[in-house]
């Protein structure tokens, strides 16, 4: 298990219960095929899906009332990303991924839209599904997508590309973010449901990417793309409004991811550290390495209150969207520290695939860039200054 932050939580039986579901599973499940999942390259690995979905943890935010776990406050959710992201960033972030498509849903869908989209997702092994936002021009400036909904009587024709689609080869529904109208920017920005299947909707190959193999990207092309207006989420032009709420949540699930993975870092450097002997002595009694552990653990701290406080914040009803970027840029940089600093504790070893360290550098990578690059998050927090 390694060492978790003494954080001063009064957590229930039942929020204790799902903490520990996902501590076990990473320990017994993640972990061990996380180097194997890291060599395939462009393969998820399903039958892990299969597993966390038979014990209800890639169903465990879906609310209650559509069949899933009900576990809907978002500081829960945190904990357990946290505890799935220390055995594997990657396969963790895979296994609660359906949480990113039920935001929106959430945010903006009518009740039987919820009812009909959310359910499925309630199953034992529920399906895959995705979120397109991104597009080859359109990456921070979500405002500025190009991807074109117009409508035709009773329906919507959509047209577009989008680009590094999580789950795009696996996913049986997308959310799509369309514009109604470019020259709105935001408030041409709309969200639909689309099947998989739909006539016009095509996916392009994987992606080789430098870390976080777990999650297959891809392109999604978008041609002449009909879609029923009962798909439409929310009213024309509320699709941005619902994605920054959902990249509140999300941001603040990715400081808890970050936290596992730099809190994995720091185990293993610390157990290194404490084995490995240089100069007649375990080289964690040499002050370099020491001190070197010691502001890892106080990173890995400092992001996971973070973490807390914004998910809490959320939890009660306020406006987080500060709160969220601060937990997003300062777990994601404080991830890549740590993974850096553990590669630099085991020396040589670091550097060799035969350790688990020089791969959790590269799935720390991607947290500074997703959702918002570190750049953004900053932008975000200098712009909520003034509203203190």
């Amino acid at each position: 298990m390694g060492r978790t932050v003494r954080d001063g939580l009064r957590l229930t039986a039942e929020q204790r219960q799902f903490v520990e579901l996902a501590r076990e599973f990473a320990a017994a499940e993640i972990r061990p095929r996380a180097r194997a999942v890291d060599e395939a390259d462009t393969e998820s690995p399903l039958d892990l899906w299969e597993k966390a979905g038979e014990l209800g943890l890639s169903s465990s935010m879906i609310p209650a009332r559509f069949g899933g776990g009900g576990v809907t406050d978002l500081l829960t959710q945190a904990l357990v990303q946290q505890e799935l992201c220390h055995g594997d960033i990657g396969i963790g972030n895979l296994i609660t991924s359906n949480g990113f498509f039920s935001g929106p849903v959430e945010h903006l869908g009518t009740a039987e839209q919820q009812e009909r989209f959310l359910r499925p997702l309630g199953a034992q092994v529920p399906p895959i599904t995705a979120v397109a936002v991104t597009e080859p021009g359109s990456g921070s400036d979500a405002a500025s997508i190009r991807t074109s909904a117009r409508r035709d009587g009773g329906q919507y024709v959509l047209n577009g590309q989008k680009t590094w689609i999580s789950n795009a080869p696996y996913a049986e529904f997308f959310v799509i973010f369309a514009t109604v109208d470019p020259a709105k920017r935001a408030k041409g920005v709309t969200a639909f449901v689309v099947p998989r299947d739909t006539p016009g909707l095509e996916v392009g190959p994987p992606f080789r990417k430098m870390g976080q193999r777990a999650i297959v990207n891809a392109e999604v092309f978008l041609d002449d793309v009909r879609v029923p207006v009962a798909n439409r989420l929310g009213e024309e032009g509320q699709g941005f409004a619902g994605l920054m709420r959902t990249f509140d949540a999300s941001r603040i699930l990715i400081g808890a991811a970050t936290t596992g993975l730099a809190r994995a870092a720091l185990d293993f450097a610390n157990d290194y550290a404490r084995t490995r002997t240089q100069f007649g002595v375990p080289i964690v009694r040499h002050q370099a390495v020491a001190f070197r552990l010691a502001d890892m653990a106080t990173r890995v701290d400092t992001a996971h209150l973070l973490t807390v406080r914004a998910a809490t914040l959320y939890d009660e009803g306020h406006a987080v969207t500060q709160e969220a970027a601060m937990a997003k840029l300062v777990g994601s940089e404080n991830a890549m520290w740590c993974t850096h600093a553990a590669v630099q504790t085991l020396g040589g070893y670091g550097y060799s695939r035969e350790h688990p360290v020089e791969r959790w550098m590269r799935d720390a990578k991607l947290e500074e860039i997703e959702e918002g690059t570190s750049d953004i998050q900053r932008l975000v927090i200098s712009r909520g200054l003034g509203a203190r």
